[in-house]
């Protein structure tokens, strides 16, 4: 899986939409309150440092078990230090690249069973670009057979 459109985050702006006081089941619907809590920011709900953050497009299949699609909205952080098991994008050779981070193996994994790992080795440059923090994909027609 590679990115697209690597884009530096922005000044913030702050736009506050409605969020409702009771969550939304997922089963079968429950008499709910119909309360409103206060106005919630995706800024500041998704992006934890802004100064180190950028968005990405996701492009590729290696990712999609972790349910990450072509053209989802990556929000990666270049300030969150990575550990194993972390979804990372990562220059292999210059390469850019989505995978888990696997320390203990020295080596990077995809999320699709089609796809073999990337082993790391000494002579590898390999450069993380960040943690991916989320990722943020369409849903709109998704049951119809329409794409991520």
């Amino acid at each position: 899986m590679n990115i697209t459109s690597l884009t530096p985050a922005c000044a913030r702006t702050t736009i506050l939409l409605p969020l409702y006081l009771s969550r939304i089941a997922a089963g079968f619907p429950s008499p709910a309150d119909d309360y409103l809590d206060d106005g919630l920011d995706l800024n500041e709900h998704l992006i934890k440092h802004p100064a180190a953050t950028y968005f990405a497009r996701a492009e590729g299949d290696s990712m999609i078990e972790l349910g990450i699609f072509t053209g989802d909205l990556l929000i990666i952080d270049r300030a969150i230090h990575a550990k194993d098991g972390d979804v990372v994008v990562v220059s292999v050779d210059g390469l850019l690249t989505i995978k888990l981070l696997d320390l203990a193996h020295s080596r990077l994994l995809p999320a699709n069973k089609l796809y073999r790992p990337i082993e790391i080795s000494t002579e590898s440059q390999v450069d993380v670009e960040g943690v991916v923090v989320h990722a943020v994909h369409h849903l709109k027609g998704a049951g119809k057979g329409g794409n991520h």
